[in-house]
């Protein structure tokens, strides 16, 4: 007789999953992949989660540009000035036409913890960037 009941989801399996492909994407740069469509990177030291109000920052770039821009944003990002996590498109994202666009974007915790949005806006425009946009994530 078979048990149909659902098993649950074997945590330290993704977490190990999760682990190894954030070791990857450490040193990968966006201009040089293709297998993948996003590279991601998470503060190293963080304990914080997104709320149901998470937000992003998203900063349209190019090809040529993608490597040197992400590098900042990842180091950033590791060392807990930026959000939860940030990741880079390797390849155009959705409603960019152009073959050399690129689209890097930076999560924040909570859309409507505003110091916490604007903080982050300021860490960006010390890298340099200084065209982006920031968007609420649509709640599913």
């Amino acid at each position: 007789m078979t048990d149909n009941k659902t098993k649950p989801p074997n945590l330290d399996l993704i977490n190990m999953v999760q682990q190894a492909r954030m070791m990857h994407d450490r040193e990968a740069l966006p201009s040089t992949m293709n297998a993948i469509y996003w590279i991601e990177s998470k503060p190293l030291t963080s304990t914080s989660t997104a709320t149901s109000r998470a937000g992003e920052w998203l900063i349209e770039t190019t090809l040529s540009e993608v490597d040197n821009l992400w590098v900042k944003i990842r180091h950033a990002t590791e060392t807990g000035r930026l959000g939860y996590k940030s990741k880079v498109s390797t390849s155009p994202a959705k409603g960019q036409a152009h073959t050399s666009a690129r689209l890097i974007v930076v999560r924040t915790y909570d859309a409507d913890d505003t110091a916490d949005v604007a903080r982050i806006e300021t860490a960006l425009r010390e890298i340099g960037v200084t065209k982006l946009r920031y968007e609420r994530i649509a709640e599913s």
